[in-house]
């Protein structure tokens, strides 16, 4: 039996920063999904997954970001992006409802986000009110897709990861969550995951 919920926030319970990327290239003209085929080639030393991590600020970043971008023959403003990313962060209201009407049926709710560290007050942190564990790659200094950020997230809902489910816009995010035996859910339209949330919990979920 299900009993913790785990969000992601990026694409999930905020609008998507991909769909501000995709934005930033038409803009710029770039080819589409060129930024995220550079962040991909950069791997696990490169800049993004060391923003990620909290090995780098927003402020350190850019640079060498931009350098890895210049790497697969891609123009980028770091800070332009950035920027970009940092406007969609909106919450989804309709996400913010389905996660109150979890918590008041008795479930663990947790959010385990990819993030950054910024100066300034950051959107999502002013999500934490509503979850019960709020799990932050640059506070832990993992990141999703390492299964160990999985593990971190459960052991803290106090829950097994066989008793969780795990949304996620991103399908490379998901492979270790169900790896470990989560239940997953890609969020590519949020009611749908909502309705498919619903169902797994027998719990009416939009409102």
């Amino acid at each position: 039996m299900i009993a913790a919920v785990i969000f992601d926030i990026g694409g999930v319970v905020q609008e998507s920063p991909l769909h501000a990327i995709a934005r930033y290239e038409r803009a710029h003209r770039i080819e589409p999904n060129a930024i995220n085929r550079a962040v991909v080639a950069a791997g696990e030393l490169g800049a993004w997954a060391r923003l990620e991590r909290g090995e780098l600020t927003v402020e350190t970043f850019c640079a060498p970001f931009e350098a890895d971008c210049r790497a697969q023959g891609v123009t980028v403003d770091g800070r332009a992006l950035m920027a970009r990313i940092a406007e969609a962060g909106v919450a989804r209201p309709r996400m913010l409802e389905a996660i109150r009407r979890l918590r008041a049926r008795g479930l663990r709710v947790g959010a385990l986000t990819n993030n950054w560290r910024a100066e300034g007050p950051r959107p999502a942190a002013a999500l934490r009110e509503h979850f019960d564990v709020f799990v932050e790659s640059a506070v832990v200094g993992l990141r999703k897709p390492d299964p160990q950020i999985y593990e971190l997230v459960c052991a803290r809902l106090g829950v097994t990861p066989p008793r969780a489910a795990f949304l996620d816009d991103i399908g490379r995010n998901l492979k270790p969550a169900r790896a470990l035996g989560m239940t997953t859910i890609k969020v590519d339209d949020p009611d749908q995951a909502l309705r498919q949330l619903g169902d797994l919990l027998g719990v009416e979920l939009i409102a």
